[in-house]
């Protein structure tokens, strides 16, 4: 593309498509986007799946929507006894294998988690906590003070009670100065004298008492209406197997990676590091015992993920790439749901680093992302619809703001967000100081900009979307290199174990969203998931109201989100790119099974009809 190409509108379908069948070719097809390390449980996160071609048939503008699709499957038979299933968790890399919520970083942990553990909480599909989980709970007039209590039943998989004191105890370790795993955060600094536990101030939590083996008491230092909706840490640590490991230990112990426990309704037989877990049920579940047996877990890399469903080699898979689903939508043997996922892809620029010591970000006024205008123009030179429509069939769409629509109380649909307009985006990098020089500008002091941009491997598109990026940026002047990296060594570089690398200027990635609306635990100044480093003092104002007594009236906390996703759209750290929907397809053999909240399907039921999976008809 030469310097004098104006990007339009009507130049994105042909150069897209040119980009789609050459890259395609040529690239390693290793991987769906599996970009979501969450900061809370993403165990219930929507697991993908969909109708075959009769109930959904091909649209004829080619574009399909969520609307269409259920989240809940059929049921068609009766259950055997002793029956098992295998679950595909899609990757083109290895699970890393922190296996214990209160220390994983990424999504493909938390897949395996979720099959053998739990919080002690569960929530409504308005991810408001209940008592129908593991404890119940009890609030103090004063909306601070919160007492839990342990249900007699739930019992650890080697037989010992989940305690209260295994419920401070992780939040001991949390707390904890030589603690390396990435929950600490505004959950935790709200408890009363959990900061000067933290200093080592204190040996204890004053605001934590255990009030006997099933009862535990919390207090907290403002009441808050995310205590709610997800500011409580519901993870219980289990005492008795990891009181006598030293903290900065515990992570990397077999307790973790080879022998992990939890209460949940499977338990850990054998692990296969990073390829695949063999679970057996758990017959002393609280909830009741499971109706499977056996639950094999195996990694399946998304180039072979359609082979696998036909065959049968897998009952069901963590999600299904929505650029596939057009030439699968009729697979005989599998029924796909949908769900609006409480994720968003986004570019993150650089701006700053994280500071260990004092566990916060701290912006670089310097950074060669800083100016606003170069932020400004690269949002204004990329066509996210249409990147939704040609990459993903109207599966994914362009996305605006910062709170996806699964929050639809605080998702703001009246924010445009940026809208796609090269011409404005080249005079805005003009009127900034970007001059051209020969095919390139160069930055306003006359020297040279090149931009390091890194993205995730991934399947047949994962290459092509990223170079799309750097088409565009390039059509306005702009030097981006890109490197594709693997999920592991991609979080790792932006910072995920707290050191940021340099090198890095633009990032393309990918948020799982917690139940709380609350995105302190992404972009708070004291959150090291704030992986732009980006912190002003209006953020933290409009973070600390939205978390405020006056917060409780839900109109007054929409305002205050109103106002904190414009402010994103206006200082852009990061910007959106795409909502997403997700897609599983389920063995027609299983029963009583869905995706997303508030179903009231839980894993102990999950069944299957007949001893093998159906096979897809040919």
């Amino acid at each position: 593309m030469n310097k004098s190409f104006r990007f339009t509108r009507s130049a994105f379908v042909p150069m897209l498509l040119a980009l789609v069948l050459l890259l395609a070719a040529c690239s390693s097809g290793n991987g769906n986007e599996k970009n979501d390390p969450s900061p809370t449980d993403s165990s219930n996160k929507p697991s993908p799946t969909e109708e075959v071609k009769e109930a959904t048939p091909e649209p004829e503008d080619g574009l399909y929507s969520i609307e269409d699709f259920s989240n809940v499957k059929k049921n068609e038979g009766t259950p055997i006894e002793n029956g098992s299933l295998t679950f595909g968790l899609v990757s083109d890399t290895p699970f890393e294998g922190t296996l214990n919520f209160n220390f994983y970083s990424g999504d493909p942990d938390s897949q395996v988690l979720g099959w053998f553990d739990e919080g002690l909480l569960t929530w409504d599909k308005s991810y408001v906590f209940t008592n129908d989980g593991a404890a119940t709970y009890e609030v103090s007039e004063d909306g601070r003070t919160f007492t839990f209590t342990i249900r007699d039943n739930v019992n650890w998989h080697d037989g010992k009670p989940v305690t209260a004191a295994d419920w401070e105890f992780a939040h001991l370790v949390i707390g904890d100065p030589k603690y390396d795993g990435p929950r600490y955060d505004s959950t935790f600094t709200n408890i009363v004298g959990m900061n000067e536990y933290h200093e080592g101030k204190a040996d204890k939590i004053s605001g934590i008492e255990v009030i006997n083996d099933k009862q535990l008491k919390i207090t907290y230092i403002e009441s808050t209406p995310s205590l709610l909706t997800g500011g409580i840490w519901t993870y219980p640590l289990a005492k008795h197997i990891f009181g006598s490991i030293p903290v900065e230990k515990i992570s990397a112990s077999p307790e973790v990676r080879e022998k992990p426990i939890g209460f949940g309704p499977f338990k850990v037989e054998s692990i296969t590091p990073g390829e695949s877990v063999v679970f057996t049920k758990n017959a002393d579940y609280w909830r009741g015992e499971p109706a499977l047996e056996k639950v094999t877990l195996k990694v399946i890399n998304p180039t072979t993920i359609v082979q696998q469903l036909e065959s049968g080699g897998v009952d069901l898979v963590d999600s299904f790439p929505v650029d596939q689903y057009p030439d699968n939508a009729g697979m005989s043997n599998v029924e796909f749901l949908g769900n609006i996922d409480r994720a968003y892809t986004y570019i993150g620029f650089k701006l700053g680093t994280w500071d260990a010591e004092g566990s916060k970000v701290v912006p670089n006024p310097k950074a060669k992302m800083a100016d606003i205008n170069l932020r400004k123009a690269m949002w204004h030179a990329v066509d996210n619809d249409q990147v939704g429509k040609q990459f993903y069939h109207g599966l994914r769409w362009n996305a605006t703001t910062l709170i996806p629509p699964s929050h639809p109380e605080y998702h703001d649909s009246s924010n445009p967000g940026l809208a796609f307009d090269v011409d404005l985006a080249n005079k805005i990098l003009d009127d900034a100081g970007y001059k051209k020089n020969g095919e390139f500008r160069t930055n306003p002091d006359g020297s040279e900009l090149v931009i390091n941009f890194i993205s995730m491997t991934g399947g047949d598109i994962a290459e092509p979307l990223a170079q799309y990026y750097v088409q565009s940026w390039k059509a306005i002047g702009l030097n981006v290199n890109l490197e594709m990296v693997e999920f592991n060594t991609f979080y790792d570089r932006v910072g995920a174990n707290g050191e940021d690398d340099p090198k890095v200027d633009v990032y393309q990635g990918a948020w799982g969203v917690g139940i709380d609306v609350d995105p302190s635990g992404l972009y708070g100044r004291e959150a090291i998931y704030n992986f732009p480093r980006y912190a002003s003092d209006k953020q933290d104002e409009l973070l600390k109201k939205g978390i405020s007594k006056e917060a409780f009236d839900v109109k007054v906390r929409q305002g205050i989100y109103k106002e904190w996703q414009q402010l994103m759209v206006e200082e852009i750290p990061v910007f959106p790119t795409l909502y997403r929907a997700v897609l599983v397809p389920v063995n027609k053999r299983v029963l009583n099974y869905a995706i997303g909240d508030g179903t009231n399907l839980y894993l102990h039921q999950l069944a299957v009809s007949q001893d093998k999976p159906f096979v897809a008809e040919k």
